[in-house]
Formats: structure tokens, C-alpha cells, sequence
């Protein structure tokens, strides 16, 4: 296939194509108009753009499935034997390199399937973002991971199955909840069998994204393209905080049952750097959507409204769940408080009936 790729680009243009097929493309919205461009693409330049998708796939499917275990196997190797090589320093450079080459290839499928209908252009300020977003967060997890296995070898595998089953299980539960009919248009020669094992392969792919960082493309069975189109700010901001508490409890039990080993490395200090490593990713993450992001425009409501708006909803929910258990409080010594002036008001009037019993003998 690269070898085609090759051959395909260095003809180009030197051989007329026998036909052309037109595309048409929006351009982003100015003072609110889009104009809609027509463009010739050549049979050349469409197998080119074929195989660019295809490659920028395999990419991602290496990076998740491949470089992502490569740098945890072998950090977690330079731990246990307490010595940190030359070649293992490059193959993790490399590694990291991957995956992080791998979630951008992955931020800018996900533009490019969800805003299929605009010509988009990708500023370098905005990989500059996405690399310094994916770089933080994915070098963060990772480290996190290996710290708890090397303490904690038995329980980790515990966290990575319950990370996994629950992003492999989750949006066949979301396809089983919309009740939607089964995909049948993903490939015409494939069976049902064929289907379900192709689907079981992306929510795979899917749930080793969100293993090591936020997929930007959302898998979503019921959509004929299987990637979600809606822009779920609240889903992003949930994962986040719920992998930054997670990140922090697992680097709180690496520091409450570290051994020996670690007696020469400052803890609280490894400890606060990762979290504000994992922090920084955020940062870098927000930058993006609320300044770099090419389809900025398109944005029903930017991320910095949609965070404030999940904030609120969860100091409602903790507001209403803090006057639940007043009430409930309240409830249950209304009771005790009743019984008690029952049985203060009972002792009052035996105190007045003694004194008049004594009153009245003394008279």
C-alpha cells in the first residue's frame, strides 16, 4: 500500500486523469454567512486522500494497541531493575512519540468526520495544543499505572479490567439503550457475524484510547459513520474529573504502600508534579476548544460555558442531596425531641400535683 501511495503521488499530474468527481465544501462561517466552493478532485488525488485515511487509522490503531503497552512494559522494567539504559530512554521517547503522534492523528479524524461538510484547516497553533495536551496526559497516565503496579501488583490488574470493560461495554450499552436497528451498512460482503466482530474491533480500539487518555473520536453504534457528531462537553468534563480522582487515589496508595526502593526519591514531590503534569494536559486541552480548534465558529456554546453550566449541575446535585439528609435529619429527631417534652411536660405536672398535695396537708 505505501509502496501505491508512492507510485500514485509521484505520477500525479503528469498523467491526465480520464474523469474528475466534484465535491463541495463549506467555509467556515464569516459574520455569519458560509460560502459553499466546488471542487474538482482527480482520480489520483482521490485514491491519495484514500489512502491518507487509511494511514492516519493504522496509526492510531499502532499507537493504542502497540506503543502504549511498549511504554508501560518497559518503564515499568526500568523500575523494577533499578537501571535506566540508553536503548530503553529511546524506546520510550519513541513510544511517547507515537501515541501522542497516534491522539492527534485521532483529534483530527474526529474534526474531520464530524464537520465533514466544511473545508477545515488546521493551524499549527493548534497542533502545537494538541501536542503538548496529548504529551502531559498520556506520560502522566502512564507513570501513574506503573507507580501502582510496582507496589501493588496484583490490584492494578483490577483497575485495568474495570477501565476496560467499562469503555468496552459502554456504547454497546448506549446502542442497547436508543434501541436503534443493527448496523447493517458497514460493509456489503460482510455477514452479521462479520459485523458484530468489526464493531467488537472498534469499541476494542475504543476502550484502549480511553485506557491512557480521552478519545476524541466518540464511538457511537446507532450513527451510520459509528463516530458521534454532537459536541458532549459533558461527557469530557465527567472524564476528566473522574480520571484526575482516579490518578490522584492511585498515586495516594503507590505513596502510602511504596518500598524501599523509593526511599531515595522525594514522594510528595513526585507526587504533586504528576497531578500537576496531569493538570497542565487540561489546560493545554482547554486552550485548544476555546481558542485552536478550526471549527471553533460552529460551537453551539464554547467549553468554558459548558464547564461553569457542569458545575452548577453538580453543586445542585450536592445542594440537593446535603438538604435530603437535613430533612432526613430533622425527621428522625422530631420524634425523640416530641418524646422528650411529653415526658418533661409529664414530670412538670407531677411536680405541681406534689405541691399541691403538700400545700393542701399542711393546711
Amino acid at each position: 500500500r505505501c509502496v501505491e501511495a508512492f507510485y500514485i503521488y509521484f505520477r500525479a499530474g503528469r498523467v491526465e486523469d480520464p474523469y474528475v468527481s466534484i465535491t463541495k465544501k463549506r467555509q467556515m462561517p464569516k459574520d455569519g454567512y458560509s460560502e459553499e466552493v466546488e471542487k474538482e478532485v482527480g482520480q489520483a488525488e482521490g485514491k491519495l486522500c484514500t489512502h491518507r485515511s487509511a494511514f492516519s487509522r493504522t496509526s492510531v490503531i499502532q499507537a493504542f494497541l502497540g506503543s502504549a503497552p511498549q511504554l508501560t512494559l518497559q518503564l515499568y522494567i526500568c523500575i523494577l531493575q533499578q537501571e535506566v539504559t540508553v536503548a530503553r530512554i529511546v524506546c520510550m521517547v519513541l513510544s511517547l512519540l507515537s501515541i501522542v503522534y497516534g491522539a492527534l492523528r485521532c483529534n483530527i479524524l474526529a474534526i474531520k468526520i464530524k464537520y465533514d461538510d466544511y473545508s477545515i484547516r488546521v493551524k499549527p497553533a493548534a497542533y502545537l495544543c494538541i501536542f503538548m495536551w496529548r504529551s502531559f496526559e498520556i506520560a502522566t497516565r502512564v507513570t501513574v499505572l506503573v507507580l501502582f503496579g510496582s507496589v501493588l501488583r496484583i490490584w492494578v490488574f483490577l483497575v485495568v479490567l474495570l477501565n476496560f470493560l467499562g469503555f468496552f461495554l459502554y456504547p454497546w450499552i448506549l446502542f442497547w439503550l436508543s434501541k436503534s436497528p443493527f448496523p447493517e451498512n458497514i460493509e456489503k460482503e460482510l455477514s452479521r457475524l462479520g459485523t458484530t466482530i468489526v464493531l467488537c474491533l472498534l469499541t476494542l480500539l475504543y476502550a484502549g484510547i480511553n485506557m491512557f487518555c480521552w478519545s476524541a473520536a466518540q464511538v457511537e453504534l446507532s450513527d451510520p459513520d459509528l463516530i458521534s457528531k454532537s459536541q458532549n462537553w459533558y461527557r469530557m468534563t465527567v472524564y476528566y474529573i473522574v480520571r484526575l480522582m482516579e490518578n490522584a487515589f492511585l498515586l495516594l496508595m503507590w505513596y502510602i504502600y511504596k518500598t524501599d526502593f523509593y526511599l531515595y526519591v522525594c514522594a510528595p514531590m513526585l507526587f504533586l508534579q504528576l497531578l500537576i503534569s496531569y493538570c497542565l494536559g487540561i489546560f493545554f486541552m482547554l486552550v485548544f476548544y476555546q481558542f485552536c480548534h478550526p471549527c471553533k465558529k460552529l460551537f453551539s456554546s464554547s467549553i468554558t460555558e459548558a464547564l461553569l453550566s457542569s458545575f452548577k449541575i453538580l453543586n445542585f446535585i450536592c445542594q440537593h442531596q446535603k438538604s435530603t439528609l437535613l430533612s432526613g435529619k430533622v425527621a428522625m429527631k422530631s420524634p425523640e425531641n416530641t418524646d422528650e417534652a411529653r415526658g418533661s411536660s409529664k414530670t412538670i405536672d407531677s411536680q405541681n400535683r406534689s405541691i399541691n398535695q403538700s400545700v393542701s396537708s399542711n393546711a
